[in-house]
């Protein structure tokens, strides 16, 4: 199979994809619709993730800080030994900011396969506020592990900012967070104001950060922040944000709501965008156990500016 053609979608019935590459296998985590447990799936190319063995690696308790609405895990390999990052409620009852009440949290595994090892919980990953927080994510750069996620702030309007802070171990953070992005453009604020699920991605001379935005109907999008790789991540006047989404609805196509992005590259080195979309608008009952949001990949390119490309996102096909 062409890795230009894969089928659309990928894999279906899990959103907030994640494909991690590694020593020459790409490994799969997403969000599963029942919200109840972590899955890793692996293969050696990208076409073959849809087939291959699912391992459950870890369930949710029944109760506890834990036993509720397991939301967005990703896989990351630190200094030798296995992560998986991942939110998590203590119920499904909204908190008095009318906010789900999701911290993130952290399981380590030091054997070499991360699909049969054996997982420890490391527990919490705490910062400054004590509020509703997910989407978190890891990056080595600069000689440094950074941690960026998503938070609620209580004295900033709407859900969601984007956070980034140095890590002193893979499960705590080093020094005051900065906050990179918060809603502000009109299509960060549809239906509900939010900044989350970001990811990492370098090319050239630039470190870039997607993120998703808005309410996670046909409103989700994509936006894009970036610095200069030499540059301090830590002093915000270094940064620069897009007053226009990078990756949106396209409506001839009926992807609707494309978003909750992560990246990776083909086999041959191409640079490939991994994301939730739907192929409809129409949704009964709470969009939150809608299972339609599929795991879909393209390949991208880059612009003679050095920017992301990412074009429209395809329609459906097998």
């Amino acid at each position: 199979m062409s890795t230009l053609h894969w089928p659309n979608p990928l894999i279906e019935q899990r959103a907030d994809p994640f494909i991690f590459y590694h020593d020459g296998v790409y490994y799969f985590t997403a969000s599963v619709p029942e919200y109840d447990r972590l899955e890793i799936r692996c293969a050696s190319t990208i076409a073959e993730l849809p087939a291959a063995q699912t391992a459950v690696v870890w369930r949710k308790p029944q109760t506890g800080p834990m036993s509720e609405l397991i939301w967005a895990p990703e896989l990351h390999h630190i200094e030798g030994k296995w992560y998986l990052y991942y939110a998590a409620a203590p119920t499904q009852a909204l908190d008095g900011l009318n906010m789900f009440q999701h911290r993130m949290f952290v399981l380590e595994c030091a054997d070499a396969s991360p699909l049969n090892g054996r997982w420890v919980e490391r527990g919490q990953v705490k910062t400054p506020l004590d509020t509703f927080a997910l989407d978190a994510t890891t990056f080595h750069h600069q000689g440094k592990q950074w941690y960026l996620w998503a938070q609620k702030a209580p004295d900033i309007p709407g859900n969601t900012n984007l956070y980034l802070a140095e890590l002193e171990n893979p499960w705590t953070i080093k020094g005051p967070p900065l906050m990179l992005s918060k809603p502000e453009f009109d299509w960060e604020c549809r239906g509900f104001m939010v900044n989350e699920g970001p990811a990492v991605v370098i090319h050239g001379n630039r470190l870039f950060v997607s993120y998703s935005a808005s309410a996670t109907d046909e409103n989700y999008c994509m936006g894009l922040l970036w610095i200069d790789v030499t540059a301090d991540p830590l002093n915000l006047a270094n940064w620069h944000k897009s007053p226009q989404p990078v990756f949106t609805t396209s409506f001839k196509n009926h992807q609707y709501g494309p978003g909750h992005n992560s990246f990776t590259r083909t086999e041959d080195g191409q640079d490939v965008l991994v994301y939730h979309a739907r192929s409809y608008t129409q949704i009964e009952g709470d969009p939150l156990y809608d299972p339609g949001r599929h795991t879909r990949v393209k390949v991208f390119s880059w612009k003679e500016d050095g920017m992301p490309d990412f074009g429209d996102a395809p329609p459906d096909s097998r």
